[in-house]
């Protein structure tokens, strides 16, 4: 023990490990190599990439059922993923004819969307995830005159998150401003132990600035992640605004 501490004592600067010690016990700090979990759904081949074609298609998207449905399925798949990763325990089920040990799942769930594009994966995250409470945020553009915007928020209805797994969906992540605003303005609430970020389609600038914004014990799972961000932060190619591809447009 006090060779390994000498060692690190010595190369504490280098390598920008910061620790404690004692005869005892030995804590390594090691946040600033901890890097945010990013899962992209869309380089592995599966239905999936259906329902992302589907909602970027100009001839299929106009459809506004349609759309709302794929957006839902997504949901509904990136629930399914983020369960394989959440917390779980032993029980017995009685059945009429004995009894079954079964795993399930052992965790506070708040599912939270920001409103109104965020609504239909909302629905297909509750279709998986049907005993978790919900939160709800709005976040939106307001234009400047000079074309420039400001995220605003104005609507915020939450149970508390003290220790809880949220799940934050929202189809786009454009520049990632929203997505970063919202969860700030949800910690009001508390802070939750861990946070995922279910996301359709990002722009990589987005998926940067999130992960440069959000705390390391965020995983963000995405349908895919397009490179390109247009002046107006609309990504290309994307799939336009979903908010009026689900909803119709907005005045």
């Amino acid at each position: 023990m006090g060779r390994l501490v000498q060692s690190l004592r010595k190369n504490a600067n280098s390598s920008r490990l910061a620790f404690n010690y004692s005869s005892v016990y030995l804590t390594l700090h090691l946040t600033d190599f901890v890097k945010m979990e990013v899962h992209i759904l869309n380089k592995s081949q599966s239905i999936f990439n259906q329902y992302i074609a589907e909602l970027r298609d100009v001839n299929i998207q106009k459809d506004s059922l349609r759309f709302r449905r794929n957006l839902e399925r997504i949901g509904e798949i990136l629930g399914y993923e983020i369960s394989k990763t959440l917390n779980y325990e032993r029980k017995d089920v009685i059945t009429p004819l004995g009894n079954a040990n079964e795993i399930l799942l052992d965790e506070d769930i708040v599912l939270g969307t920001i409103l109104r594009a965020g609504l239909p994966m909302h629905n297909g995250l509750l279709n998986y995830f049907d005993k978790a409470e919900n939160a709800f945020i709005s976040a939106y553009r307001k234009h400047e005159d000079d074309g420039t915007f400001k995220i605003r928020v104005e609507y915020f209805a939450s149970p508390s998150l003290h220790d809880k797994v949220l799940i934050l969906s929202d189809p786009m992540l454009a520049s990632g401003k929203s997505m970063v605003l919202s969860y700030k303005a949800m910690l009001k609430n508390g802070t939750p132990k861990h946070t995922y970020l279910a996301v359709a389609i990002a722009s990589q600038e987005g998926l940067d600035y999130a992960r440069a914004h959000l705390p390391k014990n965020t995983t963000m799972w995405i349908g895919a992640v397009d490179e390109e961000l247009s002046s107006k932060s609309y990504i290309i190619p994307g799939l336009g605004d979903a908010g009026d591809l689900a909803f119709g447009e907005k005045l």
